[in-house]
């Protein structure tokens, strides 16, 4: 193409997605992911603009790698990391191309529907069904509405989106923000925590500060919940994905049970309950950690980064972590992948790490410049703020990584390593979920239970549970699809019903009822036979509340004959109007179609009002 020959609608496609290659690599280099929050959703709009326009061009495929890997080589001297990312990167542009492309297939056909049937305007609700069922972005329908002359009701957009707003923060927890602010007070006021963890578990200290109920205060008493800042600790402070340590604080007439430590600010606040005695600031107390969860916690912390060398090595060198929990009872890794990870890749990483595992490595715990620990290879995560020293735990040969948490002092102690689980989060975003030492006992004792209770119930032995569970699914899909069949059996015989409440007007008839406890497939082969007992010149609709269950669904189905479609009459347009009523929207053919609502108290209404319209219609 020659660039200088083409109009300008054709050099601003080529335009755009060469100016936003430039931004996606730098944002992939830097670990940001695709995603629908931040600095992820960013990434995920320029990415998804390119392949707009791509499609603009032509091309049908999917390029962007291609386009990241000239953008990669043209910057590369200015910025040598990217080409150090340079995996990474175009993986993470063809994950999130290929699945935008699904979309946009989707979203066109979509639009396209609507724009076929006559449609002057894309509703709001229909923009945000685009965007909230399909994931198709409102900018790209507003592009692509604009592109054939047609608007989108935006307004009507923002009251869906705030609806849903609304729905998300009823749903979400609530945070206690007066104790927030007061724990942050707090902090202001004292010196930094003198963490003595990891080199002792019992330690002497002196009680700087005590939290009651938010407040604080001079002393607590047998009962009270407290929170407590010490001047120097053993207790490990929630950080780095690493749960708090658990533990007590005695002296004489006083015991504390610490049931979580959190650090903020390099201030560790000890939660715990006094069962024993009154507290008071400048007490010396012994502060003792639980060494059973401590061990469990050192065994999963050090099995997370034999799991992240493990996935590099098995799955791709590009793996880098996406977030991690370490507690006592199991761990939890989140890490960039594009597809699932198979069952014959989660057996070899599990190998992998029971293999180091029994070679008995050491763990070995340097504490070096950033610069020095970086260039000697180790792994930071990204997103995590580190000062000039850092703590470099070195399992040699296999992992390096900046850690500030507790580990164990040679892999053996980890006894073994037993993946629970591989799913999928987020856009890109796979998660693993795992034991080792001591929690690998519990786990496989809480399977067995499992296994023992199948057994009891399904009358089976251990061996036989799978057929037998495989032969129950047989029977119920049978079932369920014979379900199915009786149900629209039974809603066409309903339906048919109410041929003797048809209204004619004229030569013509129509029926317009209610008809609950229906599914929409089922309602469809409902208003069909209506509609072939009734005859050409004729016009049902039927709609109704597919499950009580289901509080905010309606189902609307209207079918016109093929006389009233060649008088000018649309199926898909009125029934859309009808659905509107109730909040919701839809469309089809001009002889079928369907939509849906969620305002179960304007139905009745909304079916009146298809009675009143049809009436007109028909006159």
């Amino acid at each position: 193409i020659d660039y200088m020959i083409i109009d300008e609608k054709t050099k601003s496609s080529f335009k755009i997605i060469g100016d936003h290659s430039r931004a996606v690599v730098h944002l992939i280099a830097d670990g940001v992911t695709a995603s629908n929050l931040g600095r992820g959703y960013i990434l995920r709009r320029l990415i998804r603009r390119m392949v707009r326009h791509g499609r603009l061009l032509g091309i049908q495929e999917s390029f962007l790698p291609e386009i990241g890997d000239a953008a990669i080589d043209l910057m590369t001297n200015a910025y040598p990391q990217l080409t150090k990312n340079r995996d990474l990167i175009l993986s993470e542009l063809k994950t999130e191309e290929l699945r935008f492309l699904e979309t946009l297939d989707r979203g066109e056909r979509m639009l396209d529907q609507l724009i076929s049937e006559g449609a002057t305007k894309i509703t709001g609700y229909q923009a945000f069904e685009l965007y909230d069922t399909f994931g198709f972005p409102l900018e790209l329908t507003q592009e692509i509405a604009a592109e054939k002359g047609i608007t989108v009701d935006l307004e009507e957009f923002d009251k869906e989106m705030a609806q849903q707003r609304k729905r998300a923060k009823d749903a979400s927890v609530k945070i206690d923000l007066t104790l927030q602010g007061s724990i942050e007070k707090l902090i202001s006021t004292v010196d930094a925590t003198d963490f003595k963890g990891y080199d002792y578990i019992d330690y002497s200290a002196n009680i700087v500060a005590i939290l009651v109920d938010g407040q604080s205060v001079q002393q607590a008493f047998s009962g009270n919940d407290v929170q407590i800042v010490l001047d120097k600790t053993p207790f490990f402070g929630e950080s780095g994905g690493q749960v708090g340590d658990k533990g007590t604080l005695v002296a004489e007439d006083l015991a504390i049970c610490i049931h979580d430590v959190i650090r903020e600010k390099n201030v560790f606040l000890h939660s715990g309950s006094i069962e024993k005695g009154v507290l008071k600031v400048q007490d010396s107390v012994t502060a003792k950690v639980d060494m059973a969860c401590r061990a469990r916690a050192q065994a999963n912390h050090t099995a997370t980064h034999l799991l992240q060398s493990a996935l590099k090595l098995i799955i791709d060198t590009s793996v880098s972590q996406r977030g991690s929990l370490v507690a006592f009872d199991r761990l939890r890794f989140d890490f960039n992948s594009p597809s699932a990870l198979k069952q014959d890749e989660l057996d070899q990483v599990e190998e992998l790490i029971n293999n180091w595992i029994a070679q008995a490595h050491p763990i070995n715990v340097e504490t070096m410049p950033i610069d020095q620990a970086l260039a000697a290879g180790a792994l930071a995560m990204f997103g995590e703020k580190y000062g000039e020293i850092v703590r470099v735990i070195n399992v040699p040969g296999v992992s390096m990584e900046l850690c500030g948490g507790t580990h164990v002092k040679n892999t053996a102690q980890l006894g073994v390593f037993k993946i629970i689980s591989e799913t999928g989060i987020a856009s890109g975003i796979r998660r693993i979920e795992a034991v080792s030492g001591p929690s690998v006992l519990d786990h496989l004792s809480q399977r067995d239970l499992v296994v023992k209770q199948l057994c009891d119930h399904l009358k089976s032995q251990p061996t036989d549970i799978l057929d037998r569970v495989l032969s129950l699914q047989t029977e119920v899909k049978e079932l369920e699809k014979n379900l199915l069949s009786i149900s629209k059996q039974l809603a066409s015989s309903k339906a048919l019903g109410f041929v003797d409440k048809s209204i004619a007007i004229g030569d013509s008839q129509f029926v317009v009822e209610r008809l609950d406890g229906v599914d929409g497939s089922s309602l469809q082969k409902a208003a069909q036979s209506l509609l072939d007992q009734l005859g050409d010149n004729a016009a049902v609709v039927l709609s109704g509340i597919p499950d009580s269950n289901i509080q905010n669904k309606i189902v609307f189905v209207a079918a016109f004959g093929s006389k009233l479609v060649s008088s000018g009459l649309n199926a898909g347009k009125f029934i859309g109007d009808i659905a509107k009523i109730c909040g919701g929207g839809g469309g089809g053919r001009p002889n079928f179609a369907q939509a849906g609502g969620r305002d179960l108290k304007s139905l009745n209404h909304a079916l009146e009002s298809a009675r009143k319209q049809l009436t007109i219609a028909l006159s």
